[in-house]
């Protein structure tokens, strides 16, 4: 039962705030709507918010700490394929078997974020249900899904999944899932939990925003929630519970994340990392990808948006980029180091984003904006980086591992059409590896539950096996 609703009450913790606004058109709503509006107001840390517009809370400086930066410590691509020893000493094979053996021990999870909507695509739902299997039209979940289970299929145990939605995502998505029988996962092996969210302020005046009269403008708040959510939802408990000792994690947005790869899981258990990052080599210097650096001797994330301009121009002796090591948003984390993370007061710092928000103006009347208008506060989940010990970053080919969906068609890249060439020339690449032949322009898609990888793959195919029409490779 929700608590009662009152009115002076609420009047009183807005006043301390200037923020009484809220309640304008309170005695225009109905008991639902006044419910609601009392609920998404006492949810809110007022006294947080009020402190992020007016630039209380410490924000570090981006520009001053990238300028002091330097390249961070990483297991380079072309060591790893030529069979080398890393930094560290480890070597790729030595890295690969360990993977193996935590993965066969049923000590890796998967933790998919999947709180976006596919509005900037044109497509009115989750983006998470996006449809883009190239001749499947499997969704985004669906891809990540089955790979969770061809995984666990390889090594002979589960890998639960821990599934992270939003408010604006959570009910679309369960009803997926329950419509297609949790795309095959067991109930047990799969959590399905909501991260919070945080409301937006006008930029100038610092006044929350309304999108209707009963309701705020809240949107989620950020990857750098999942955490705090993690242990609201129970989902840590039940690692525990499941002998979960690591997570794999990833956006939904991006199909060739390599969920389970032993080599990436061996890296990070063999240094003793509680954080281990996948890194791709930026081709631009002001390519939109975060950059990872060293800051006192502590690993970092900076957002391409923060980095100055010159540092993100710096070349070495070689001529090359300095700066090369893009953040792709995959990581591996020790499920320990999360649950140390929430005794961390500040562990994540927030950070302000201008943006363009309808609302509720103070005659009733919604307001589309041209313009920025707005303040959002999200928290970004590599901002752990600098609490992690012994954090390492691993170098992968970007066609192997990312190619994220963001762009509606007709944008330069990250469109449908992008991603699903990346996705297409991965598997021809796979099956071409094998001995197969492939006509010209034919498409052949592959299932992760038919072959999850170019070893996958090899078991399957037979040398001068020809593909010379499409074909989607499934199980029967």
């Amino acid at each position: 039962m929700s608590e009662p609703v009152d009115r002076k009450e609420l009047q009183a913790a807005l006043a301390k705030f200037g923020q009484e606004h809220l309640l304008a058109f309170w005695d225009e709503l109905d008991a639902a709507g006044q419910t609601q509006l009392a609920a998404q107001i006492r949810g809110i840390d007022l006294e947080l918010v009020d402190s992020l517009f007016r630039g209380d809370v410490d924000q570090p400086d981006w520009a001053e700490l990238s300028r002091r930066a330097t390249p961070p410590p990483a297991m380079r691509l072309a060591e790893r394929q030529a069979g080398k020893a890393s930094a560290l000493g480890i070597t790729p094979n030595e890295a690969t078997e360990r993977g193996q053996q935590a993965l066969a021990a049923g000590e890796i999870g998967v933790l998919l974020v999947a709180g976006g909507q596919g509005s900037r695509l044109g497509f009115e739902k989750p983006k998470s249900l996006y449809p883009i299997g190239p001749l499947s039209h499997a969704t985004l979940l669906q891809i990540h899904v089955e790979k969770a289970l061809a995984v666990a299929a390889r090594y002979g145990t589960a890998m639960p999944l821990y599934l992270m939605t939003s408010p604006a995502t959570h009910d679309d998505t369960a009803a997926f899932l329950a419509e297609h029988d949790n795309l095959g996962m067991p109930a047990d092996d799969l959590v399905v939990f909501c991260q919070g969210t945080m409301p937006a302020v006008d930029a100038t005046t610092g006044k929350l925003l309304l999108s209707a009269k009963d309701s705020l403008f809240l949107s989620p708040d950020g990857h750098g929630g999942t955490v705090a959510a993690l242990a609201g939802s129970g989902a840590i408990d039940h690692m525990r519970s499941r002998g979960v000792k690591h997570l794999f994690y990833l956006q939904v947005d991006n199909p060739l994340a390599p969920i389970g790869d032993a080599e990436f899981i061996g890296y990070h258990l063999l240094a003793d990392s509680e954080l281990t990052s996948l890194t791709v080599a930026k081709q631009e210097a002001h390519d939109k990808l975060g950059n990872f650096a060293m800051v006192d001797d502590r690993l970092q994330v900076i957002e391409y948006s923060d980095f100055p301009a010159d540092v993100a121009e710096r070349r070495d002796s070689s001529g090359n980029l300095a700066f090369w090591a893009g953040s792709v948003a995959i990581h591996m984390f020790s499920v320990a180091f999360l649950e140390k993370s929430l005794t961390l007061k500040d562990s994540l710092p927030f950070h302000v984003a201008k943006k363009k928000v309808p609302f509720i103006n103070a005659q009733g009347e919604r307001i589309e904006p041209t313009e920025t208008n707005a303040l959002k506060f999200e928290r970004f989940i590599f901002d752990l980086l600098p609490q992690a010990a012994r954090p390492i970053v691993v170098e992968y080919a970007e066609e192997e591992v990312f190619a994220p969906l963001k762009n509606a068609p007709g944008a330069p890249k990250d469109t449908p059409e992008y991603v699903q060439r990346f996705m297409l020339q991965q598997h021809h690449r796979w099956l071409a590896a094998a001995g197969a032949e492939i006509s010209p322009g034919v498409a052949v898609e592959i299932s992760p539950l038919w072959a999850l990888d170019a070893v996958g793959v090899a078991e399957r195919v037979s040398v001068n096996d020809k593909f010379d029409e499409p074909r989607y490779l499934a199980p029967s």
